[in-house]
Order: C-alpha cells, then structure tokens, then sequence
C-alpha cells in the first residue's frame, strides 16, 4: 500500500474513533455532463468516472447531487440518474456552441447557480464538495468556503503535465489553467490521485502538501465489461472476420489520444508484411474532441496518405454496451497516448478478456500488467507498435491467453472499492476541519 492509500485505513480507537461519513455531497462537472455519452466532444473517461463513483458512493448512504452545465434550453432543471444521484443543469452561458477554452468567462455564472440551488435548501445541506477538473475546482473552491464545508478534488489531467507531454502539433495548455490548477491545489482540503504517480505529479509540479494526497484507483463496471461470450460471438454481432487480426483504437479522436500513432504502426505492419492485409481490420470507434475539432477529418486523411483506408473502420461513438463488444472482439486495444492520468478504456477492455498495446505513460503501468495482461511501449515511434502487432499476427492464440490474464487483472478495479475509499477520504476531510474548528474556539 502506498504511502498516500495508508492513510485512508480506517482508525478504530483514540480521538478520531467517532467519525462521520457526510450525508450529502455537492458533485461539480461543469464542462461536461455524467449524462453525455463518452466519446462524444469532451465527455470521455471522466464522465464514466463521476457516473460509477456517484452511484457506489449512493449505494453506501452518500447521497450525490452532480451540478453540470445545460448544454441546451429543453433541459429539466433536474434528473435523477439513479436512486441517491440527482444531476442538476446550471444555466452558464449560451447553450451551444461554446469550447471548453472558453468555459472560464462562464464561472461566475456557474457558481450564481450552484448558490442558487443551495439557497433553496436549510442550511447544511451539504457536508462536502467534491470538484472534478480544474474549471469546477474553481466553483467548488467559492462553494466549499460559502458553505464552511471540505473541499476534495480531482483533477483527472493537469495541464503542466499534458504540456510536457504535447503531442506534435497539438495546443499547449494556458498559462490560465496552470494558475488556476495551482491556486486549487492550495486550497482544497483533500487531493484525489488515481495513481502514486499522479499523486507524485500534484507534490512535484504544483508543490501539493503530501498529507493532502490520497491515492484512489479508479474502478470498472465489471458486470458491463467482461469476457461474456467472447470473440467471436462479438465480431459476429458486429460483422467482423472471425480469424481477423483486429487492432482497436476506442477513444476520443484527439493528438493527445495519439491515434494515428495507431494508423502509421498499421502502415509499417503492412509494408513489412503485406501478405496481412487481407485479415486485417481496423476498427477506430470514437469522434473528435478537444483540439481535435479542429481537423475532423484529419485522420481519414492520414488513412488515405498512408493507403490503408481499405483495413481501417471508422465508427461514431457507441454506448458502454455496444463498446464491451467492440472490446470483446478486439484482439488487442491500442492506447498510445501521449497522456492519461489513468486510462479506464485499458482496464474495461481487460476485463473483457481483451490485451492492451499502451504506451508507457501516466497512469497506464498501473492500468496495463506489462508482459502479462498486454504491452507497454516506450515512446511513440509507430514501428515499435507495428512490432507488437506482428507478434499477434503470428501468434493467433496470444490474444486469448493474455486475454484471460488481462480479465484476472481487471477484475482487482472494482468501482465499489474505489467508493469505500473516497468515503473514507471524505471522513478524513470532515474530521479534519471539525478538529481545526474545535482548536480555533479553545
């Protein structure tokens, strides 16, 4: 156990023995909806994140009120996405048509909606805050203040390690976020890091307090994605070659998400060994996001430049159980980004019985067992890819076998793990700032 995890173990006697789990928690997602689908403009990982720990955590008597952003005029101030979750739609700005870049200007009016709301309520209505992103972190920092409550946070990217990590051609982050992160850093009361190393970051970059940090590995809805019954029942539902060998990319269609990287390592496979074209298939499931918008068509492009349009298949985002499929009839998913400070795609295709082809950043040593439940690749140069690929070219089976090693590992990331322990940092945050009320009043 780490040195951040250790300290989410529960304390049985001494001082803190009584300890109280909040009844109620403010959930801010202001740039993107647990309502939209994932894959689609700015929703991804995050969204599937806020959307399992929201319910595991109602599950346990955490009741989770989600504050995001309305996105059109038709929507109702409020839906309950499940019993104990409720999704609140704050009017911020025009509906459509605005960029996440363009989200700061929108803050104030964000937060005038979130007051709005808890001015309906007595006071004490919320026992914490829990902001997601570095944009909610702002508004969660103003509510958690007006309110005398803990603030938690996640930051999910950082913007001094995306830059650092920029994809070619790809924009860097602004100086703006890089304030913003740092001034969210100093204010919050507890920092969520999916991995030791992303706690690491938040201490090296942004100079976070280590007692600060704790340590929570996302989960995988294990009863969506799992091995079901298997390959080829999936590539027949999908209409896919039973003996194809089929390189998945799933994902938002971005240069931080790298997959052309994908694209160029096909291209390399093929001039090296022609003779796979005629059982390859490439299927590329997602839509443009993020800087991405701004080439939508640029990776068919590449696809042409490179003359495999007739193996490559692009396909619009799918909902989470059209996707197990896809996983499931993958021999291998290919994740070479640049950046992911987890990467939920590489452990829901595991626990589908399906290997991952990552690159070695972020927190995807975590997410992927080198050697044993897939690949890790140092770098991005597409021929280190293609030989990869060339190994479950020539080996059919390696797919399978490490298939049922990457389900193993898979199934150590459950989501209601990962719920127990936000809820014990939840206690820690509460517990703390009642003893620093107590000490300021002696």
């Amino acid at each position: 156990m780490s040195q951040y995890a250790a300290r989410l173990r529960p304390r049985t006697n001494g001082p803190f023995a009584r300890r109280r789990r909040p009844r109620r928690v403010a959930m801010l997602s202001v740039h993107t909806s647990p309502l939209h689908q994932p894959g689609t403009g700015d929703a991804g990982g995050m969204n599937v994140y806020i959307v399992e720990l929201a319910q595991r955590l109602a599950a346990l008597g955490i009741e989770v009120e989600v504050f995001t952003r309305a996105t059109t005029g038709h929507l109702p101030p409020s839906v309950e996405l499940s019993p104990g979750v409720l999704v609140r739609h704050v009017d911020a700005g025009p509906y459509e048509g605005l960029a996440k870049e363009e989200l700061p200007a929108q803050l104030c009016a964000f937060t005038h909606g979130v007051m709005q709301a808890w001015a309906n309520h007595r006071p004490g209505h919320y026992d914490l805050v829990h902001s997601h992103y570095w944009l909610s972190g702002h508004v969660g920092w103003l509510a958690a203040d007006r309110w005398g409550v803990p603030l938690v946070h996640a930051m999910h990217t950082m913007a001094k390690v995306k830059n650092a990590a920029l994809a070619e051609g790809d924009t860097p982050e602004p100086s703006a976020r890089v304030i913003g992160e740092t001034q969210i850093v100093r204010a919050a009361d507890r920092l969520i890091a999916n991995t030791e190393g992303e706690a690491g970051e938040l201490i090296h970059h942004y100079d976070a307090a280590p007692g600060k940090v704790a340590v929570v590995h996302p989960g995988v809805n294990l009863e969506r994605f799992r091995p079901a019954d298997g390959r080829a029942a999936a590539r027949a539902r999908l209409d896919l070659p039973a003996d194809a060998l089929i390189p998945l990319f799933a994902g938002r269609i971005q240069p931080l998400k790298a997959p052309d990287v994908l694209l160029r390592a096909v291209a390399v496979l093929l001039e090296r060994r022609p003779e796979l074209r005629r059982r390859l298939v490439v299927p590329v499931v997602g839509g443009p996001s993020g800087s991405g918008l701004a080439r939508p068509e640029g990776l068919h492009k590449l696809a042409a430049r490179l003359g495999i349009t007739d193996v490559v298949r692009f396909r619009p985002p799918v909902d989470q159980a059209r996707l197990a499929d896809w996983y499931r009839a993958a021999s291998v998913l290919v994740m070479p980004s640049h950046s992911e400070s987890f990467g939920l795609v590489a452990v829901e295709a595991q626990a589908c019985g399906t290997p991952v082809l990552a690159a070695a950043v972020g927190g995807l040593p975590v997410a992927v067992r080198d050697g044993v439940s897939g690949f890790l690749v140092d770098g991005h140069d597409p021929a280190d890819y293609a030989r990869v690929l060339e190994r479950f070219a020539d080996a059919p089976g390696l797919a399978g076998t490490m298939g049922a090693a990457a389900s193993a590992h898979a199934r150590s990331f459950g989501w209601d793990a990962a719920a127990r322990a936000t809820a014990e940092v939840y206690t820690e945050a509460i517990g703390e700032r009642r003893r620093r009320l107590r000490s300021a009043h002696v």
